[in-house]
């Protein structure tokens, strides 16, 4: 068999109120090229079986699907044991309750196919709450803004597989940000190419405000830690965006 040109790994726990939305958005795609990868942390649900009845599915349709389920240590601990599972030359993570959009896999094949020397392909994402868009990442990645704040989404994105080889896999110290944590190693070096178009929707659901200012800390405390930005600005620009989200907030009441 050839080797799959991308690879999607999903990390699971007690999934089984989502995982099926998004397996039947894997599946459905017209691009069958690639692996699909499912990494849980020994769920106690129904999830483990949603997993087993879809192996037969992905068979049929000749794409390669591979599980394995066993404790982790977090998200980012799944990714890792998922990224050495990985056969393929470009790689996504598709969260339990996210989907991709039709003919989504297509528009990146096409991008990776044709720029095969890039870092990162990433496209458009809606962020949603249940049937409610509550938000849009729409911006073209450029450094200026990136080591400012993370306005793109893993899951409208895929790796370059080598990018890891160069700089790593996740550190599982962050538990929110390591994927921003991550393509920070490369700094301005950083190869992208943006697809102006959507291509999945990412659940947001119920994040408190604890968990949304965490995140703001793992951030600032990435981007001192490759040097991105100083030690100051980081702080600085930590504490202007904890502003402006609370500002958000009280404008939405």
């Amino acid at each position: 068999m050839s080797k799959p040109l991308l690879s999607i790994i999903t990390a699971t726990y007690n999934s089984e109120k989502t995982l099926e939305r998004t397996l039947k958005s894997v599946l459905n795609q017209n691009f069958t090229a690639f692996e699909y990868i499912i990494v849980d942390g020994a769920s106690k649900d129904n999830t483990l079986a949603i997993i087993k009845q879809y192996e037969l599915l992905f068979k049929e349709k000749n794409i390669t699907y591979k599980w394995i389920s066993e404790p982790d240590t977090g998200i980012y601990n799944a990714w890792n044991k998922g990224l050495k599972l990985v056969e393929g030359t470009w790689v996504s993570f598709l969260g339990s309750d996210d989907i991709y959009l039709d003919n989504a896999l297509k528009k990146f094949a096409q991008a990776a196919k044709e720029n095969p020397k890039v870092d990162f392909i990433h496209a458009k994402v809606k962020l949603v709450d249940g049937d409610k868009v509550v938000y849009k990442i729409t911006q073209k990645w450029t450094w200026k803004k990136f080591k400012k704040e993370m306005k793109i989404a893993h899951v409208g994105a895929f790796h370059n597989a080598n990018f890891f080889n160069k700089y790593g896999v996740y550190d599982e110290s962050f538990k929110i940000t390591g994927d921003y944590e991550l393509l920070l190693r490369a700094k301005e070096k950083l190869k992208t190419i943006y697809i102006p178009e959507y291509t999945a929707y990412m659940e947001v659901g119920g994040v408190s405000n604890d968990m949304v200012f965490e995140s703001f800390k793992e951030a600032r405390n990435a981007k001192i830690k490759n040097k991105a930005v100083s030690k100051i600005k980081g702080f600085l620009d930590f504490y202007f965006i904890a502003v402006k989200y609370l500002l958000s907030q009280l404008i939405k009441k």
